[in-house]
């Protein structure tokens, strides 16, 4: 079957930009053939510097013929409005059906479609899906209307050998292209997907992002090894690479020795950011080498040897800055810098970067002690751990906050503990990333999102479904993920009570404190459920536990979720839930219709199944209640799993509403303690299933 070939040529587009785009234009231009009913047998899509590319295989050469039914008006409606419906139709009165239900009779069109050739359809349905392939930045030139990413050079739109005819931003398609922009730049002809990829290969240009992208890694370290180095990974910038070069080669250069006694830290991001330089290091000990490797698009008779002279002459001037600005940041303490914090605005209403210090050190002090970690220490490092914002490294590269921070933390003498702390306090920055190690450094990272949730939460900037520009999910996550892995035992809804007294006391205005703990609990309890996914425990015994215990400390609240999980897999689980939902069921129903509250203690026990169930419940309910107290949650619920026998023999000989009024409150007071004696460990009305 025949196959289309599309090719949008324009000026270099942004590697960042670039696979959206082509997966963007697929998705368009393969949803608008669906539609037109053209199928095909597959799809594939190629993005590079210069070029977007589809290749759709399989086409049909015309659409399918087709009977379309077009409903009319009623039978008796007015004449006007009859002959509209026949002049949309392109019928008369006789080519109608009549048709009929119990609602009326009316008229009916029977339409035959023919086929259009899939040629005429490509060239409506490829100009609509170029304009409306979105781009994060647009432009126009010329002096036309049109925008796209950069301006367009050609159109390549063949199929089945021939060239699909349309025009669009004064270009006509066609079927040529263009190769490397200065080894191969003359025009080349293409009729099929095939000849395009093998012609653009012999002119320079891999077609593939992934091949490109395989190219500069292996070249990359084939080249290393040769010199006994390795790779150091980096798979952004790898892609980034691979969108800025259309016959990538790999050439090694070298940094400068008076350079390699900044912080790796440093020669990293110099090189990556501003030159998109791959970064080497020795095998044996993993210390930066003095090398690096740089992509370039071109091919030169010298083997490259002036291009590495032109990179390493521009990386220079990038690693001088940052010496300087290195050599003049250990001129000042980081203490010194604290002061400074009050120039940085951290939220309007919460406050600039200082007074969130001042919150930070004494939240830090306090998790530390209930943490068992050194509360001076910790103090120490939450004084210290912003201090970094201000040096002129950091201004200059944002990403190495708190990295900086550890080397200016040493270099002026600090406990090497406050020095990991001032490092490791954002950590952890995503679901992949490490927890922060010792416990100095988990007290100041936990007081660091706890204050920014309380505050931001105090503030009005809840996540909604549509963003969370603050990272608040992010920072819940990081809080969770320190708690269950470290093995900690903190009521968090005492913390985030002390830590909004602090805002109110720091003059931050607050319309309901109480208000404002409760959502951020059950923000925690929320974000738990998300955290426990993957362990395969059920959200809705999260909230069946959390509804009763108002459990804050998370450790001890996933412990009496994993026990009620297992006993609700037991047999008797199951059946004491059925039990449960029938009582909890028949007494909001009850109520509800007596308009009465039957809770408390049953007055009358007639038959011996009512007297079984009650002192059944008297007994698991303290035996529930010691095993609660002692945390001892598996025993608790097999307290409660003893309840089962009692139950079902309840409902199978006892019938709760009686004739007799007295007895049929006290048969209804007795459903309520089965409810009450199940709510001990967990709310049963919030299970699913």
């Amino acid at each position: 079957m025949p196959d289309l070939l599309l090719e949008l040529f324009s000026e270099e587009i942004p590697a960042r930009m670039q696979t959206r785009a082509v997966r963007e234009l697929e998705r368009l231009v393969a949803g608008a053939l669906s539609d037109h009913g053209l199928l095909f047998e597959a799809a594939r899509s190629f993005a590079g510097p210069r070029r977007l590319t589809l290749s759709i295989c399989g086409l049909p050469g015309k659409q399918p013929d087709r009977t379309e039914e077009k409903k009319g008006p009623r039978i008796g409606a007015p004449e006007k409005a009859i002959q509209g419906f026949l002049k949309s139709a392109g019928i008369t009165l006789e080519q109608c059906e009549v048709r009929s239900d119990d609602r009326g009779a009316w008229y009916v069109a029977s339409l035959s479609r023919t086929g259009r050739p899939a040629v005429e359809v490509l060239a409506e349905i490829i100009p609509d899906a170029i304009q409306r392939l979105p781009w994060p930045k647009s432009m126009r030139w010329g002096d036309g209307s049109f925008r796209w990413v950069r301006p367009l050079h050609s159109i390549v739109a063949v199929f089945d050998g021939d060239v699909v005819p349309f025009e669009i931003a004064g270009l006509h398609s066609g079927n040529l292209t263009r190769g490397h922009r200065f080894l191969a730049p003359q025009a080349i002809a293409v009729r099929h997907f095939d000849d395009y990829e093998r012609s653009l290969r012999k002119a320079f240009v891999a077609v593939d992002q992934t091949e490109r992208r395989d190219t500069i890694l292996h070249d990359a370290k084939q080249k290393a090894f040769a010199l006994g180095l390795e790779l150091v990974p980096d798979n952004g910038l790898l892609d980034e690479l691979a969108g800025l070069a259309e016959w990538p080669t790999v050439l090694i250069g070298t940094i400068a020795p008076e350079f390699m006694d900044l912080p790796e830290e440093i020669l990293r991001l110099s090189m990556r950011t501003h030159q998109k330089y791959l970064a080497l290091r020795h095998g044996g000990t993993g210390k930066l080498a003095g090398r690096f490797a740089v992509v370039t698009n071109m091919i030169t008779a010298d083997n490259g040897r002036e291009i590495i002279k032109g990179n390493e002459r521009v990386l220079r001037p990038r690693l001088s800055d940052a010496k300087f600005f290195w050599e003049q940041d250990r001129k000042r303490s980081l203490e010194s810098r604290v002061p400074a914090l009050k120039n940085v605005v951290f939220h309007a209403r919460l406050g600039t970067q200082l007074d969130r210090v001042d919150r930070i050190v004494a939240l830090a002090a306090e998790i530390a002690r209930l943490t068992g970690a050194d509360a001076g220490l910790a103090r120490r490092a939450a004084l210290l751990c912003k201090s970094d914002l201000m040096t002129e490294v950091v201004g200059e590269f944002p990403e190495l906050q708190g990295v900086m921070g550890r080397y200016y933390a040493l270099h002026d003498g600090e406990p090497e503990e406050v020095a990991n702390a001032v490092s490791e306090h954002y950590r952890p920055a995503g679901p992949a990333d490490s927890l922060p190690g010792a416990p100095v450094s988990v007290a100041v990272a936990m007081a660091d999102k706890l204050d920014l949730l309380t505050g931001l939460f105090a503030a009005g900037e809840k996540p909604t479904g549509s963003g969370d520009p603050y990272g608040l999910r992010r920072a819940a996550l990081g809080i969770i993920r320190i708690i269950l892995e470290k093995h900690l035992r903190i009521g968090l809804g005492a913390i985030v009570r002390e830590q909004i007294a602090r805002l109110r006391n720091g003059g931050v205005h607050l319309h309901d404190e109480a208000a404002i703990a409760g959502e951020i609990l059950s923000f925690f309890v929320e974000r738990l459920q998300v955290a426990l996914k993957e362990r395969g425990i059920r959200h809705d015994l999260i909230q069946a536990s959390f509804a009763v215990s108002g459990e804050d400390d998370l450790k001890r609240l996933v412990r009496r979720v994993e026990a009620l999980q297992q006993f609700l897999s037991s047999e008797d689980g199951a059946n004491l839930l059925t039990g449960y939902r029938r009582a909890a069921n028949i007494l909001r129903i009850e109520e509800k219709k007596d308009r009465e509250s039957y809770r408390g203690i049953p007055e009358r026990l007639e038959q011996e199944e009512e007297r079984e169930l009650h002192a059944a419940l008297v007994h698991a309910k303290v035996e529930a209640a010691r095993a609660l107290n002692e945390e001892d949650f598996t025993a608790a619920m097999s307290a409660i799993a003893r309840l089962r026998a009692p139950v079902d023999r309840f409902f199978d000989r006892v019938t709760v509403n009686t004739a007799d009024a007295s007895l049929r409150i006290s048969r209804l007071k007795l459903l309520s303690q089965i409810v009450e004696t199940a709510h001990q460990v967990a709310d049963f009305s919030k299970i699913e299933g």
